[in-house]
């Protein structure tokens, strides 16, 4: 009777370990998470292209600041977006390089996603100092999610090379596919794109005119048509923000983005005609049509 009711009680193991397709001494397997930034919907805009590559692109000289709060995903993401922009090349360039002077000879300067307080806390009071004294006498500037944030005029870290400020000092709003939608102002940068596609956004600033009587307004280049607002984050506020916006700092321009056009099928080339403008390389269009 024993030997009965261990032999039934193997043959339900071995019937339980078989119907979860795992040996009974071996651990279920632990699926490591991956991250929402590798997770790309390939038609997250329906297969097409959104924004159209630039007529008769000039080759730049592009740095991309490469330290704390910018992680080599981001940095990567840009680069394979300058590699669409034929003849151009892009360096990454450390903290102390900046702040030692080696932005010279470039004609624009990235900072991609991460952290923009930590990025302006590598750079230092010195690095800062060099980023603005580039822009103001002509360089370019593209701010991509942290990078936008560390341009901003509201932050004691910040650049202030752009005269914005965020809604909110609760950032955490959350991450996802955002509609977004080409403003007139944009057009002529961005091209006469109609209708709303998606963008990729990972709590990205979200941006009110701000209070610098010496620095110029911006301009919205696209708008957020829909909104996440997680962790206590105020709602309402994203909706009809800008998504890209620009303006100038003494010679030199600013472009910025909150969300990752670099990481979104469809919006390859947004990132680039950002970069071109930012260098005064991008013949702007007169708006022909737009709904």
């Amino acid at each position: 009777m024993g030997v009965m009711k261990v032999t039934s009680l193997f043959a339900f193991l071995i019937l339980a370990v078989a119907a979860h397709g795992q040996t009974a001494d071996a651990p279920a397997e632990k699926k490591a998470p991956v991250p929402s930034t590798k997770v790309i919907p390939p038609d997250i805009n329906g297969y097409k292209t959104i924004i159209a590559p630039p007529e008769n692109p000039a080759p730049l000289k592009i740095a991309i600041f490469e330290g704390k709060g910018a992680p080599g995903g981001g940095i990567e993401n840009v680069c394979a977006k300058v590699e669409l922009m034929p003849g151009s090349t892009i360096t990454r360039l450390k903290p102390e390089e900046i702040a030692s002077g080696g932005l010279k000879g470039y004609d624009v300067v990235v900072f991609s996603g991460g952290s923009g307080s930590a990025q302006a806390a590598s750079l230092g009071d010195e690095g800062r100092e060099k980023v603005r004294e580039f822009v103001k006498d002509g360089g370019g500037y593209v701010g991509i999610c942290a990078g936008a944030y560390l341009a901003c005029s509201n932050f004691s870290w910040g650049l202030g090379i752009l005269n914005a400020s965020t809604v909110s000092s609760k950032w955490m709003r959350g991450s996802g596919y955002m509609d977004a939608e080409v403003t007139v102002d944009g057009a002529p940068i961005l091209g006469p794109v109609e209708g709303v596609f998606k963008v990729r956004y990972n709590n990205g600033p979200i941006i009110k005119p701000g209070t610098r009587a010496d620095l110029p307004a911006y301009r919205p280049l696209a708008l957020f048509r829909s909104e996440v607002a997680n962790n206590g984050t105020p709602a309402g506020v994203m909706v009809n923000s800008p998504a890209q916006a620009v303006s100038t700092f003494g010679k030199g321009r600013v472009f910025i983005s909150s969300p990752h056009p670099e990481n979104t099928p469809g919006l390859e080339h947004l990132i680039p005609r950002g970069i071109y403008w930012a260098a005064g390389k991008l013949a702007e269009k007169p708006l022909v049509h737009m709904p």
